[in-house]
């Protein structure tokens, strides 16, 4: 079965906006669990815009499914999550400043920097992922260096589904067959939402999770957090 994690960096935003603690990121990250969300995912960025250190200590302490927690692999990040002890990292390759993840690691080229601190999350106990782009070759690599999962960024996919969605997933099938002959586990995240989730999920049986954010937040603020969740969790049962 296909998990889905619910990304509430918006949530936090949202609270950040006024200063307060409203709405409370922690409550609301309980909810989603309650709903029957099966993982919950940050990405805290330096200037904490949106997730801050408080809320990793916060959520680690209450969560009751998989925590996974997304960043660039700083110091500073390393040593947070290691001192947290979420389930998974997935490891991005944003600039400080990036708005969004907008695109995956360049495995081949970043071999000697990602291979230590891989071993080192995994000497702590935490599944690792890599964001990645839906080519076998960077798949391979990252299976390579010892890496437990990839996360296949799938905005390309979600930009052109409405054209071709056939064209738009075949990379993607290729680079999920690539992982399971790698042996290694297969996430998926961005732009994945309610029109095109079902049809990205039936073309790719291999999926363990995908981690979705924006898209839940933007439809909740219509449908309610309790029956988003349910919408997008039947989209991965079709």
């Amino acid at each position: 079965m296909t998990r889905l994690s619910v990304n509430i960096n918006k949530v936090a935003t949202l609270r950040n906006a006024r200063g307060e603690n409203v709405p409370d990121v922690v409550k609301f990250a309980q909810d989603a669990e309650k709903f029957g969300a099966q993982g919950i995912t940050v990405h805290p960025r330096p200037d904490e815009r949106h997730i801050t250190r408080k809320d990793v200590g916060d959520l680690k302490k209450v969560l009751t499914t998989e925590f996974n927690i997304e960043g660039y692999p700083s110091d500073d990040f390393l040593k947070l999550v290691i001192e947290t002890g979420p389930a998974q990292v997935t490891l991005v390759p944003d600039a400080p400043d990036a708005l969004t993840s907008s695109a995956g690691w360049d495995v081949v080229k970043n071999a000697d920097f990602l291979t230590p601190i891989l071993a080192r999350l995994r000497q702590a106990g935490i599944r690792t992922s890599l964001f990645v782009e839906a080519d076998p070759v960077q798949v391979r690599k990252a299976a390579e260096i010892g890496v437990d999962r990839v996360e296949l960024y799938t905005k390309p996919y979600a930009d052109n589904y409405d054209s071709d969605r056939d064209a738009a997933v075949a990379p993607f099938i290729l680079a999920s067959q690539e992982a399971r002959k790698a042996g290694i586990g297969l996430n998926a995240g961005h732009d994945l939402n309610l029109k095109n989730l079902a049809f990205f999920h039936k073309s790719l049986p291999l999926l363990d999770e995908v981690s979705i954010g924006h898209a839940i937040i933007a439809d909740a603020l219509y449908l309610g957090i309790e029956k988003t969740i349910s919408e997008y969790l039947h989209q991965l049962q079709k």
